[in-house]
């Protein structure tokens, strides 16, 4: 009895292909460059359990609150003015507010962007401390 050829398999070329003239979404001097875990950069065991309390306290979104009057839970404690490091701007409950995902991760980092598009316009290479922005997400 002859045996059947066998199909032959070929391999495709992959279709992922690198892309040289997209822009580095990650900014030199951010703290995302560092190599440092998250509790060394304040967001450890004393930072989650501060963090748990002022989420019992304020448990609403203030975005949602003030923008649309609505009452959504809070599940991130942002920095209003961004420490950049300073331990005593991190640890300034006054400067904690509490937002929904969806507020820390569009309308706040728009802000953000504004804020550090003027401060580059104006030669303002200060870094962030005493700006409306963000780091502390919980």
């Amino acid at each position: 009895m002859a045996k059947s050829p066998r199909p032959s398999l070929t391999t495709l070329r992959s279709r992922v292909q690198p892309q040289p003239h997209r822009l580095a979404t990650i900014q030199p001097g951010s703290w995302r460059t560092a190599n440092q875990s998250s509790a060394q950069r304040g967001y450890g065991y004393r930072w989650q359990k501060a963090r748990e309390a002022h989420l019992l306290a304020n448990p609403l979104c203030v975005m949602c609150k003030e923008q649309d009057g609505r009452a959504v839970p809070a599940t991130i404690v942002d920095h209003r003015i961004p420490h950049g490091g300073d331990q005593c701007l991190f640890w300034d409950r006054s400067n904690w507010q509490s937002l929904c995902a969806h507020h820390h991760s569009s309308d706040k980092q728009r802000q953000e962007a504004a804020d550090r598009a003027i401060r580059d316009a104006s030669g303002d290479r200060q870094g962030t401390a005493g700006q409306v922005g963000d780091v502390g997400r919980g």
